[in-house]
């Protein structure tokens, strides 16, 4: 099979962004106004009187909601990509790749892998990049999740699913299914809460065939790419990181 017609299916049916954002949870300050009780003086004192002071703590600035087109302008370019790489330009198209497993254990992946989008995110933007017929090829996308809180919150739960899940059955249409072994997979430390994934598959029709995953998250923003090998993993995602948090002004590195 082709590895660029499988990594582009398998990143449309949504595990580049396997991780669906928790609900966000918006804090909520609030504030108990102090009370004072004054008595009665003495008949031979004088009372003084005070001037209760109230302070009124500064409005939390909103962020700005992201754009597409500011996404859009933080995914890697031509110029930052080693001689010999192209953007591929071809349209996307709908894909009905899909995940399965009767194991309980891989619930949440499965669901994660087979949205259409992803779940809580607030944009989208996605490229994909070729290094010539036979690769190497990888994706980048960016996922606005409203806050960091969320974005971290995406991070964990794909964590969980990928260490929940050891082995699940992926269907390509029109090629057929097979076993794919499922582990976590070390990523270099950029960004915060970094997350590696890798689907193997064994026997079948999509027999070695295999994907590595990254995700790490800048700010209120997800960072996910797909590789098919791990040639160029470390080195694209430092230069991803670098170009995102200077275009989106999040930080490069964090916990």
């Amino acid at each position: 099979m082709n590895t660029r017609t499988l990594l582009s299916l398998a990143l449309a049916a949504g595990l580049a962004t396997s991780l669906a954002a928790c609900n966000d949870k918006s804090d909520k300050a609030t504030t108990s106004p102090s009370t004072s009780t004054s008595s009665t003086p003495p008949p031979s004192t004088t009372p003084t009187p005070s001037t209760p002071s109230v302070t009124q703590s500064a409005p939390v600035p909103v962020p700005a909601a992201r754009t597409k087109a500011e996404l859009t302008k933080a995914l890697l370019e031509l110029p930052d990509l080693p001689s010999g790489f192209s953007i591929d330009k071809s349209p996307d198209e709908a894909d009905d790749t899909k995940l399965s497993s009767t194991d309980a254990r891989c619930k949440d992946l499965v669901l994660l892998f087979n949205a259409e989008t992803p779940p809580g995110a607030k944009v989208v933007a996605t490229r994909t990049y070729t290094g010539g017929q036979q690769g190497p090829f990888f994706d980048e996308e960016l996922d606005a999740m409203g806050s960091p809180a969320a974005a971290t919150a995406l991070l964990n739960r794909t964590r969980t699913a990928i260490k929940s899940c050891k082995s699940a059955k992926l269907t390509v249409p029109g090629t057929g299914s097979s076993t794919v072994e499922v582990s976590e997979i070390s990523v270099p430390k950029a960004g915060t809460s970094p997350v590696g994934g890798r689907f193997v598959a064994n026997g079948g029709p999509l027999d070695g065939f295999e994907v590595l995953f990254a995700f790490t998250g800048l700010g209120d923003v997800v960072l996910a790419m797909s590789f098919d090998g791990a040639d160029v993993l470390d080195g694209a995602l430092g230069d991803a990181v670098t170009k995102a948090s200077k275009v989106l002004g999040t930080p490069k590195t964090g916990t």
